[in-house]
């Protein structure tokens, strides 16, 4: 514990991390059931089997000290070609290992976040990289859907389409504060400002007041799209546990609406930072609903 309370960031230290949040000694690496994958797949990805307040659950993780030597520009916990491969596999496989279990004994995904990014190479792009990470962003949608808790913890970086695929999927998604160096966003706004056309000046004045425009958990936060705010980096694992327990809970009253990316929706809303959502979606369904009968059933 010590080691953790002398120093003021996680960033970088997914391997740590997973220590402290599961039972102590239970983490099993690259071992899914009776699956095991091969210690040199996707260094950087790690995944396995722990016990988490005596339940098994399935551990997604990243190394940030890690290389992939068939692909350079892996490296710093980016998630590549292999890297969305085997975090998918992960997945399909705790799927498979509980498809015939009860609801109420489906094993929690946890998923520990801190990524810089995707690895944007040539060879990756020509391989399919974009495949691999859609194929992880589907998996943890299936098993949501089928049923198994998914919660994504953000100890350091969680930026751009790395986030998409390794987090927004989660039922629900919790984070480090900003004290930590925990940093949160889809795009920074210096690439905004090239996409858009927009000075970065004005780009920043938005940032002040508009979670839309702005980067960070607390910005995140009112957006909807982090549930809770961890204070202090010892009360990741109580904090995980809490919402291990909740999503399991909704899921068995049947309110599955209320998680995932949807209940993201509804729950910025509710903070203020999300307001227009609802407003665009009711007009239409308003505009569908006047024209719909010439097209439905014609």
């Amino acid at each position: 514990m010590d080691d953790f309370e002398n120093e003021n960031t996680m960033i970088g230290r997914g391997r740590e991390a997973v220590e402290q949040i599961v039972d102590p000694g239970s983490f099993k690496e690259n071992v899914i059931n009776d699956y095991n994958f091969e210690a040199d797949c996707a260094p950087g990805s790690v995944v396995g089997t722990a016990v988490l307040d005596g339940k098994p659950v399935t551990i997604i993780a990243s190394d940030a000290e890690a290389f992939n030597d068939r692909f350079p520009v892996v490296f710093g916990g980016v998630i590549g070609l292999e890297e969305g491969y085997k975090m998918a596999t992960a997945v399909y496989k705790t799927i498979e290992a509980d498809k015939d279990k009860p609801l109420a004994e489906k094993r929690a995904i946890i998923l520990i976040v801190d990524t810089p990014g995707n690895g944007p190479g040539k060879l990756e792009e020509i391989a399919g990289m974009n495949k691999a990470t859609g194929s992880y962003q589907l998996a943890l949608a299936e098993a949501r859907k089928t049923g198994h808790p998914i919660v994504a913890c953000v100890i350091g970086r969680a930026i751009s389409g790395a986030f998409l695929c390794h987090g927004l999927q989660a039922d629900h998604i919790v984070a480090l504060s900003q004290e930590f160096g925990t940093m949160i966003h889809v795009m920074p706004l210096t690439s905004i400002s090239r996409i858009t056309k927009l000075n970065i000046e004005i780009l920043e004045e938005l940032a002040k007041e508009n979670p839309v425009f702005a980067a960070g958990v607390g910005f995140f936060y009112k957006l909807g799209g982090v549930q809770e705010i961890i204070e202090k980096i010892e009360d990741m694992r109580s904090v995980i546990i809490k919402h291990v327990n909740e999503v399991a809970r909704l899921k068995a009253e049947g309110k599955g609406e209320l998680l995932g990316p949807w209940g993201r929706g509804i729950l910025g809303n509710e903070r203020g930072g999300r307001v227009d959502r609802v407003k665009v979606m009711d007009k239409m369904k308003e505009e569908f609903a006047a024209v719909a009968g010439k097209y439905i059933g014609a």
